[in-house]
């Protein structure tokens, strides 16, 4: 399936009750975890429904769309730039960005491998990547993976599935070791859309109260998971003042072999 399919299956999911669900939880984590993030430049790599740099107060801010589909879904909002390139070749110079959001492009992404890596290039030392993806060890993980069984056994069709078709959902322990093989550390994470897999509002709203009992009782089984990692670089280099006081340090605790000087009745010999 092409992307140009994939990213309007997910647009047209958006719009019914669940995705509206889901969207209204993913922009409230956004919200709260952008305002204190400082910086110069900041990213948002597709998903233009969720409005993710709103809140943030970097002078630099671009959404950036992979396809012109995407690029179309949605008008950028205020003081953020719009994009149009590959996530896996960003066309950022290295250690140029202070905030990456990705809500669901690794799973929209053509290779999420290389997507992350473009990532952890561009981002600068101690800058942010934060990861908004679909749980697969949940109700709605299963209650998909149900419908594509179905539809593998020419039981169903495609019409029976809840999520929209987008690539391998990646499980949240799957991505913290990819952060961690990136050198990235996580700084928090979260669940949330405790709620079964209804396709009605009206059902959605009845079981609005197994959202707190959930994030209290099983937190690991949100439909979607929030993942805010740091880019850490091991090592440094000193400069200025301190790079002098440390070769001055090293000149004084240095130990001085005498040479004797042979004698000049011993050169002549």
């Amino acid at each position: 399936m092409s992307i140009d399919t994939t990213i309007i299956e997910l647009a047209s999911w958006l719009q019914t009750p669940p995705g509206q669900c889901l969207l209204h939880w993913e922009q409230q984590q956004i919200d709260q975890a952008v305002t204190d993030v400082f910086g110069y430049h900041a990213l948002q790599l597709g998903l233009p429904q969720l409005q993710g740099l709103r809140s943030n107060r970097m002078p630099h801010r671009w959404l950036a769309a992979e396809t012109v589909v995407d690029e179309l879904a949605h008008a950028p909002p205020a003081a953020t730039a719009a994009l149009h390139c590959h996530f896996d070749a960003l066309p950022f110079p290295n250690q140029s960005l202070d905030l990456v959001l990705l809500p669901h492009a690794l799973e929209l992404s053509r290779d999420p491998h290389l997507t992350l890596r473009e990532v952890e290039r561009v981002l600068v030392p101690e800058g942010r990547v934060m990861i908004l993806g679909f749980n697969p060890a949940s109700m709605w993980g299963l209650r998909q993976r149900f419908g594509r069984a179905r539809g593998a056994v020419g039981l169903g069709s495609r019409r029976g599935l809840f999520l929209p078709r987008a690539g391998e959902m990646l499980g949240y322990w799957r991505m913290r070791d990819w952060l961690r093989l990136l050198s990235f550390e996580v700084e928090g994470g979260c669940f949330g859309c405790f709620r079964p897999p209804y396709k009605s509002a009206r059902w959605l709203e009845r079981s609005a109260w197994m959202e707190g009992v959930g994030e209290r009782w099983w937190p690991v089984f949100g439909a979607a998971y929030f993942l805010v990692a740091v880019k850490r670089v091991r090592g440094m280099r000193l400069v200025g003042l301190a790079r002098h006081e440390a070769r001055k340090a090293r000149a004084s605790n240095a130990v001085v072999a005498n040479r004797q000087r042979r004698q000049p009745e011993e050169i002549c010999e």
